[in-house]
């Protein structure tokens, strides 16, 4: 027996609820996505998500982690 709801079979988003965008690399720290990707991510095919999704794990290391905030400033001021 089924439970009558309908799933589609797609890629699911991978965005972890973290939306901050990078200022220099232009991608979200959360889920490396370009903005183009997050907001064309419900219109992709899912040939187009699964090369996004394939990309992401190089991307990560583009982003420059901060080192220190307030608590560096604070010491080197």
């Amino acid at each position: 027996m089924t439970d009558g709801v309908w799933k589609r079979d797609e890629i699911e988003s991978p965005c972890v609820k973290i939306c901050v965008i990078h200022p220099q690399e232009r991608i979200c720290t959360g889920c490396y996505r370009s903005l183009d990707e997050i907001t064309q991510w419900s219109r992709m095919t899912p040939a187009e998500r699964r090369a996004v999704m394939e990309a992401l794990p190089d991307r990560a290391p583009r982003l420059q982690k901060r080192r220190g905030g307030r608590a560096a400033r604070l010491r080197h001021g």
